[in-house]
């Protein structure tokens, strides 16, 4: 009998097989032919390629059947073999779909072998951290460390309290670049990029720029044109909220802020932007350093209109929280971040569903280079904010740079004032997402719901004439509009389990009695021009409607708007129905609070966000999302039970109070208020823009006037203009003398470009290659002329010491440069002033910096454990500074790449900056922010330079922060053939990121000159360039 039944299975999933296999070569056909006809035609620009039949019955059968039928079936293919043309071709089909499910089984078990050898791997790390932290106890007083004092901390957060935001006005930096954001009419849904993050982000600046204290508000997204959107999305500046001086709140508003980066300003997925970044990062700083200097006259007039910096800059997703962290670093600013989605939990996903390689996921997703950015977020960030505890320990726990355990430990370790050793762990902090509840009417909610009878009239007939059109074009689904209707609503998105909803509905006739279903997956115009998993999600939904015979009963309109939505709620509240969320994980749930907003009893997933959600409101159900029986028998629960969907209903109109933006914003500004107390923050001064010199005749004129005053001249005739002069003199001499007394104020005032040399010159013994740093330094301070306007920097990963002999070997005068940037951007020194290292620049990288404590640490983690070799690396005490930690290193020895050194030092809580230097022969360990790149954005801000009249010059190779030289608004000239030996072969494994996900090498912005090329002429054509921005 068993036998029986297992044959009978197998017939049945043969016939299956056989199905898709013939629908595959009607495909095919058809599609044949439509080629033949639009070959001539091109697809117009921007069009996704359209839906392929062909490709979905492949996956099909690849997916979900196993290479044993599929032989069964060839072998069955051959046995029918006949001279017909369409035999021949299934043959073909079966064998090669058999030979694709082998082989993808075959990668499915070398991705599974390689992650489990990745965890392995991690935990064996995370092993040897632990017993790196075993010192670090809870209880133990320890004496403390006299150069880096512990502050005490105060586990109790103050709520926000309007009395206690009575004098402050903040200013609040909100970064979140991919998607479609505006204010009103947002197309949610209509790509991946354009989802509830869009929404959340707008609702999120719109609360804050009306919460008391806050001033202003800046969303700063990217600037999008193109005929494929509307022009509303190339708007440089979009008001949220009118300041009112007049209201209980002194603000002058909230804005989305839209900065030009990117290729031709189109729109592009996000996995594209990776090398675009520090692009935006430059274009931001510009923008906020012109905010915080206006907020400083408007509000700080009688202080001298000091810059008025962000309170807080909070990144949305990977590349705005990368992007965030920088500017974090060059401003000294706190930053909170944000991930909604994470990269390692994706990859993980990804992998277990077996359809890609790891190296087709990084090609497709950028996966590696998200995941770094992720790491080096939770790098610079003192807060992340999360919508629920799952996402902390599930999603956040994956990274090398967050350990719970750890966290807990610093945390105990800092409220008793006991020190840390240098280690650091960002603070996680659970503030569920608000809604804005000004468009939910309190009279729909308590009119009776039985006057929906009245409304839509018993046949469903003419009364509709004042209804929402929404509502038309729902109901015109259905055979009877007057059942409880059951709602989804999310993006077509495998993720979201659509698919084992309408099963679960299909296979449950008393549910089908009782209800109708709504299934609001996103706009769609034609399922063909589709591309991607949304095309394969719409496709399973038709067939398994036809397939459950469902018509009448499952409603899925093509079109909807956003101010649909709650008119869809609204719908479904007054059928009395119930709204589900059935996704595999979800990392929040905010559909979960629009519903019970509008009184609809819910029932959600298991996974994620959805459980804190319903433990709060307490209006529904959790269900196992692969569990196809539990979802019905919780609808079905909900549907009958007409005292329990009233109870469910209160429950969450009770309740719902908790999700508010006023109530998430006092969560947030309290929170923010309080760990932004950890970082200790330096106020950046701008330099003022000096005027332009005087040419010699007129500086002739002031002498003369001047000396007419001094010698008493004839005042009648020379006393206006020798006031004048002598006012604009004391103007001047007033200026001057405020500008010398600070430490940085020089020259550098009127400079209107700045020339950076930053090629690194090194033998293969790690020493400076004298004549090509001689040459290149005199033809480059040639042209730049000596009228004062251009400026000079020197940036280089040999310590300040090297570099001034190296200078002195040359016959260079070290005077004739604005700035030295050392040590790979650790030293900042002013030749012009003297020969010490400015202190301002190292208390402004002081951030997290565990000095002395990460020394010894290493010598561990940077040496292979392989290597028998002793002294390989070593401590080189003249090379080290207060911010540097400085290991030379033998030739050929094996240590361990940056990506390496880096992940290892995040396990233990050490937020540091290592870079090989001098061609390998050396490690510098700086802080987090130090780099020659922060150093010259540093420079920008602070002499009120514009990055775009800045001129990099920089070599094919170099030291492993040389790429970080290379994208942005500045111009960069990559001298070809000058520099032998660099260090680019430590920084990270092949596996990683490529470098085109870092440097957009297509920019105009960024030049080729061979060195035999360097010349006059190219450079003064490269500079001209400079002047024309």
């Amino acid at each position: 009998m068993v036998n029986s039944i297992q044959k009978d299975r197998a017939m049945a999933g043969n016939e299956w097989i056989n199905g898709y296999l013939e629908a595959i070569l009607d495909a095919g056909t058809k599609l044949s032919r439509q080629k033949s006809i639009s070959s001539t035609l091109s697809p117009p620009a921007g069009r996704a390629p359209p839906y392929s039949p062909t490709k979905y019955f492949v996956e099909e059968v690849v997916n979900h059947f196993d290479d044993a039928d599929l032989h069964k079936t060839w072998i069955k293919a051959v046995a029918m073999r006949s001279s017909h043309e369409r035999n021949q071709r299934l043959e073909n089909i079966c064998w090669r779909i058999w030979h694709l499910t082998r082989k993808k089984k075959q990668i499915e078990w070398e991705d599974e072998r390689k992650l489990a050898k990745q965890r392995m791997e991690r935990e064996q790390l995370s092993k040897v951290a632990a017993e790196d932290l075993s010192d670090l106890s809870e209880g133990e007083k320890e004496k403390g460390d006299a150069k880096m004092p512990m502050l005490r901390i105060d586990s109790n957060v103050q709520i926000w309290q309007d009395e206690q935001a009575q004098n402050k006005r903040l200013y609040i930096v909100l970064i979140s670049l991919h998607g479609l954001i505006r204010g009103e009419n947002m197309e949610l849904g209509r790509d991946s990029d354009t989802g509830g993050q869009v929404k959340y982000v707008v609702e999120l600046a719109r609360a804050l720029g009306g919460t008391k204290g806050v001033y202003r508000v800046d969303l700063l997204t990217r600037q999008i044109s193109g005929p494929d959107v509307h022009w509303s999305y190339g708007e440089p500046v979009e008001m949220l909220t009118y300041g009112d001086r007049n209201s209980h709140v002194d603000s002058c508003g909230a804005y989305i802020i839209r900065l030009p980066f990117g290729p031709g300003q189109r729109y592009i997925p996000k996995e594209t932007l990776w090398p675009h970044i520090p692009e935006f990062v430059d274009r931001a700083l510009a923008h906020i350093t012109n905010v915080a200097r206006s907020l400083g006259d408007q509000l700080e007039p009688a202080g001298g209109g000091k810059p008025i910096w962000p309170y807080v800059i909070h990144g949305h997703y990977a590349d705005a929280s990368e992007a965030a962290a920088h500017l974090s670093g060059i401003l000294n600013v706190p930053m909170v971040i944000t991930g909604h989605s994470l990269g390692r939990n994706k990859l993980e996903q990804l992998l277990k569903q077996g359809r890609l390689s790891k190296e087709d996921i990084n090609r497709t997703y950028r996966i590696m280079r998200r995941i770094e950015a992720e790491e080096a977020a939770l790098d610079a960030a003192v807060m992340v904010i999360t919508s629920t505890r799952q996402e902390i320990d599930e999603q956040w726990g994956l990274y090398d740079g967050f350990d719970v355990n750890l966290e807990r430990k610093l945390r105990v370790r800092r409220r008793r004032g006991v020190s840390c050793f240098g280690r650091y762990m960002p603070r996680m902090v659970v503030i569920p997402p608000g809604l804005d509840f000004s468009y939910v009417h309190m009279q729909d909610l308590s009119e009776s719901d039985a006057d929906l009878a009245k409304m839509i009239g018993p046949d469903g007939g003419q009364s509709r004439r004042d209804l929402p059109p929404i509502w038309d074009e729902i109901m015109r689904f259905f055979t009877n509009p007057h059942k409880p209707m059951i709602l989804a609503l999310s993006r077509p998105d495998p993720k979201k389990n659509v698919t084992t909803l309408l099963k679960a509905f299909g296979e449950c006739r008393p549910l089908q009695e009782l209800a109708n279903m709504t299934l609001i997956l996103g706009n769609r115009d034609d399922i063909e021009e589709m591309s991607g998993s949304g095309a394969t999600v719409l496709t399973t939904v038709l067939k398994l409607i036809d397939k459950y015979d469902l018509y009448g009963l499952v409603a899925y309109p093509k079109h909807h708007k956003q101010t649909d939505v709650p008119e869809i709620y609204r719908l479904a509240a007054k059928t009395k129905g119930v709204f589900i969320n059935p996704a595999l994980v979800e990392p929040f749930g905010l559909t979960l609070i629009e519903a019970a907003a509008y009184g609809l009893p819910v029932v959600a997933t298991k996974n994620g966000g959805p459980v804190d959600i319903v433990k709060a409101l307490n209006n529904g159900v959790l269900v196992d999302p692969h569990d196809h029986n539990a979802i019905s028998a919780a609808l079905l629960k909900l549907v009958a039970d007409k005292g329990l969907w009233m109870e469910c209903r209160r429950n969450g109109l009770k309740n719902i109070h908790r999700f508010s933006w006023p109530e998430h914003c006092r969560k947030y500004l309290s929170h923010v208020e309080h760990y932004r107390s950890h970082q200790t923050a330096t106020s950046l001064e701008i330099m003022a823009r000096m005027e332009e010199p005087m040419s010699d005749s007129l500086r002739d004129v002031e002498d003369l006037s001047l000396r007419f005053s001094v010698d008493g001249g004839d005042l009648q005739t020379n006393g206006g203009v020798s006031s004048i002069v002598e006012a604009l003199h004391q103007h001047r001499h007033d200026h001057t003398h405020s500008l010398m007394n600070n430490t940085y104020m020089f020259g550098p005032g009127k400079r209107q470009r700045m020339l950076v040399i930053a090629v690194d010159c090194y033998d293969t013994n790690g020493l400076i290659v004298l004549h090509d740093f001689s040459v290149l330094i005199r033809k480059i301070m040639a042209i730049g002329g000596t009228n004062g306007c251009t400026g000079f920097v020197l940036a280089t990963g040999a310590t300040g010491k090297e570099t001034i002999e190296a200078m002195q070997q040359c016959d260079i005068p070290p005077r004739g440069f604005d700035a030295l940037i050392c040590s790979s951007g650790s030293e900042l020194y002013y030749p012009w002033r003297d020969l010490m290292p400015d202190g301002d620049y190292g208390v402004h990288i002081d951030y997290r910096w565990p000095a002395e404590h990460v020394k010894s640490t290493i010598l561990r983690v940077a040496q292979m454990e392989n290597n028998h070799e002793e002294d390989c690396l070593i401590v080189d005490e003249e090379a080290c500074s207060w911010h540097c930690n400085a290991y030379s290193l033998k030739q050929g020895a094996k240590v361990r790449k940056v990506d390496a050194i880096r992940q290892r030092l995040r396990m233990r809580g050490f937020r540091c900056n290592p870079i090989y230097t001098k061609a390998c022969t050396r490690l510098n360990v700086v802080p987090l922010f130090a780099s020659r790149s922060f150093a010259l954005r540093y420079l920008s801000v602070i002499w009120n330079i514009d990055l775009s009249k800045v001129l990099i010059f920089v070599g094919e190779r170099g030291d492993t922060d040389h790429e970080e030289l290379l994208p942005g608004i500045h111009n960069t000239v990559i001298l070809t053939g000058l520099v032998t030996s660099g260090s680019e072969s430590l920084l990270s494994d092949e596996e990683n990121f490529k470098i085109d996900d870092i440097v957009p090498f297509e920019s105009s912005n960024i030049a080729w000159l061979p060195a035999e090329s360097f010349d006059d002429s190219a450079i003064m054509a490269i500079i001209e360039n400079v002047k024309a921005k």
